[in-house]
Order: C-alpha cells, then structure tokens, then sequence
C-alpha cells in the first residue's frame, strides 16, 4: 500500500473515531438519562457527560469524582446504569487480580486501577505506562485471569 493511501485511511480511522464519541449537555439527554444523572451526582463531582454508540446502541458516559476518586457509568437511553467503573488502589485488588496486574506492568508505572461492574460480574482494570513510556490497559478477573 503506498503512502498516501495509508494516511488517507489512518485519517478516515480517526475521522470515524471522532465521530463516535461526543461531548453532550444534561438539558440534551433523555429525560430517563437526565434521572440517572441527576442521582448519580448527587453525592458526587460532575466531570463530563459523552455520548457514545456502541455495538450499535447508543449509550451515555457520565464521569464523575467521588471523595477524590473518579467514577464512570455507561448508562443507556432508558436510564439503565449498564456498567460502572470505580477507581480504587491497588492494595485493595484481590491477590491473584493484583499479581498479575503487577507482572503485566511488570517494571512500568501503574497510574490507576478501577473496579469494572457490569450487572453481578466485577472486574479490574489497570492503566500503566511501560518502561519504554507507552501507556496501556490491562483488564483481569479476580482470579488474575484476563477479562475479555
């Protein structure tokens, strides 16, 4: 592939990506996402609301701060919180999730870990930056085995 014609679809990619993702007002949500909003931050700091599609559905992302924390919903159009994301330190990851978040981290700088529930299922996910400075997620189960 040449060049030119690989940065043009690098641009499209990022066109697309863009798009995907897009800054919106509470007044701008429905009014079952504006009920879930407006209790979620209640007790809590708004920090941006976003709307988003995935797999084809549109959902919202409200971020937020908690006691200093940040924490993250994914809220659908009904106003159903479908996944929420609490950061919490690593000391208090079960053993087996906490190792291999280490060992993936291995020498790098883990910069943040939350708690991933979606439903029943909680899950941890770790951001570091490698050795080498790139930045990376990795996401485990309690058992330290990787989530999908």
């Amino acid at each position: 592939m040449n060049p030119f014609a690989r940065y043009g679809f690098a641009v499209l990619l990022l066109a697309g990506i863009a798009v995907a993702e897009s800054k919106v007002k509470m007044e701008n949500l429905p009014p079952a996402v504006q009920k879930t909003v407006k209790e979620q931050i209640q007790n809590a700091k708004l920090v941006g609301l976003s709307k988003e599609k995935e797999g084809g559905q549109t959902v919202y992302e409200l971020e937020t701060v908690v006691n200093g924390k940040s924490r993250d919903l994914m809220i659908d159009s009904a106003g159903t919180i479908l996944s929420v994301e609490d950061e919490i330190a690593l000391d208090s990851v079960p053993e087996p999730a906490r190792k291999a978040i280490q060992q993936k981290a291995a020498a790098g700088k883990i910069t943040k870990v939350e708690t991933v529930t979606k439903g029943s299922e909680v899950s941890y996910e770790a951001a570091y930056t490698s050795k080498s400075g790139k930045k990376a997620e990795y996401g485990v189960n309690a058992d330290g085995t990787p989530h999908k």
